[in-house]
């Protein structure tokens, strides 16, 4: 793990709540797909956060939900607002892509969990991978969302990749899949312990999502999140 001083290249709101943050690093950074950095507020006071962009990338990518002027993320958001530039610690966490494996891939995120399998299957799509990439993304309602077109776009250049969508609580707009995402998957894979199964998402989402897949033939060894190291 290294610290690093990166340059603020912009910071555009994605939703009436979500920011995409682009960091440009003062020298190469190495990490894995699904890894993780600490947001450096000061030495005492380091804040975790998925990385959004692949490997090998100009800049690092972060998408950060705040909710609430003085919330934690929302304070990081006024940092990176203040401040040309900003240091991070890089890279972090254990729940990263399996390059290793040729077992097909299930990446499930709820709401801005989704940074996490962002790199994931944008890294996937560099390589012209040939496993089946099935990425579901829950979502709150039709304001939670962002990037879909552009998401559905990056997916279909993989060979054996699908992209579902799924609003928990949609309008009559929404022609697509609703309700509890990993109840959506549960109704599609019926072979859950075939698939490498990367989630992130809220703790509890992540905990009853392990619990029910793992009750459906899921193979713990075969599951991976940061949060699993916390529930």
């Amino acid at each position: 793990m290294k610290m690093i001083t990166c340059q603020v290249a912009s910071l555009t709101p994605l939703t009436e709540y979500v920011y995409k943050a682009l960091l440009k690093p003062s020298q190469n950074v190495d990490f894995s797909a699904g890894q993780y950095l600490n947001f450096v507020m000061s030495d005492e006071d380091k804040r975790p956060f998925s990385i959004a962009s692949a490997p090998g990338a100009e800049h690092i990518e972060l998408q950060i939900g705040a909710f609430g002027s003085d919330s934690y993320p929302m304070q990081v958001i006024e940092k990176i607002k203040a401040n040309s530039e900003v240091e991070i610690e890089i890279p972090l966490g254990n729940a990263h892509l399996r390059e290793d494996s040729d077992r097909p891939l299930l990446l499930i995120a709820g709401g801005t969990g989704f940074s996490y399998i962002k790199s994931m299957f944008e890294q996937l799509v560099k390589q012209d991978s040939q496993r089946e990439v099935i990425v579901y993304w829950g979502l709150r309602d039709l304001s939670a969302c962002y990037e879909l077109e552009h998401t559905a776009k990056m997916i279909s250049k993989l060979t054996h990749g699908k992209f579902i969508p799924v609003i928990e609580a949609p309008n009559d707009e929404w022609q697509g899949r609703s309700g509890m995402v990993h109840k959506a998957v549960m109704a599609d894979v019926k072979n859950l312990a075939d698939y490498d199964i990367y989630l992130a998402g809220r703790f509890e989402m992540v905990a009853a999502v392990r619990d029910d897949f793992v009750k459906q033939g899921a193979l713990i060894e075969h599951m991976y999140a940061d949060a699993f190291a916390y529930i």
